[in-house]
């Protein structure tokens, strides 16, 4: 499975979430290009997956294993999409600061708690641990409670800062959701692929 694409994914959205929160136009540039990195890993990994599909014409778990592989593949390519969003949306802004300051602390904790569920994905990606890939989908709830947060507080009466920027923080939010839903989308994956079975989904979702 491409855990190395996990990797990178990780310290994409690591740079992008910094940037957003700093205003660095340099260190969102840097994520924009290096989607293509992303992008490019991926279909190489599709083209040898089809290869393998193609010249050995594999039966049972070892083609159940390529499918999901190229499954895989388009999650963490998506994922890749969506920390380009992010820094884009901070060289939009540039020189301002896109999120408001009272909204910095949700959004920074966003970015930890989607941090944290990509390294969990990632061991659940090298080790085919399924133990694991049922405590993403747990992580993923504490995304789900921030992003409500933030609804909540554009909603607010209080709200000052306009129409512009509440658009910009309900797809900030919205990215960082869809981040960890993708890496949810490869735990279910994976716990699949190695079981044969999908595993409950989580009642509270």
């Amino acid at each position: 499975f491409p855990s190395h694409d996990s990797e990178l994914v990780k310290s994409s959205l690591e740079s992008a979430t910094t940037a957003l929160l700093t205003a660095d136009r340099s260190l969102a540039e840097k994520v924009i290009s290096d989607d293509l990195i992303i992008d490019e890993i991926q279909h190489q990994l599709d083209a040898k997956t089809i290869n393998l599909m193609a010249q050995q014409a594999p039966v049972a778990t070892d083609l159940r294993t390529l499918v999901t592989s190229l499954r895989i593949s388009a999650d963490l390519e998506r994922m890749g999409d969506l920390t380009e969003h992010i820094a884009k949306v901070t060289r939009m802004r540039h020189p301002a600061t896109a999120v408001p300051p009272e909204l910095a602390l949700t959004i920074e904790e966003m970015g930890r708690v989607c941090v944290k569920i990509i390294e969990k994905t990632s061991v659940v990606l090298k080790n085919k641990d399924t133990d694991r890939a049922l405590e993403v989908e747990q992580d993923d709830n504490e995304i789900d409670n921030l992003h409500r947060k933030i609804i909540q507080t554009l909603l607010d009466p209080s709200w000052q800062h306009g129409i512009e920027t509440a658009i910009d923080m309900t797809l900030l939010g919205r990215y960082y959701e869809r981040c960890a839903d993708h890496a949810v989308s490869i735990a279910r994956r994976v716990y699949y692929s190695v079981t044969g079975s999908y595993a409950a989904r989580s009642e509270s979702l």
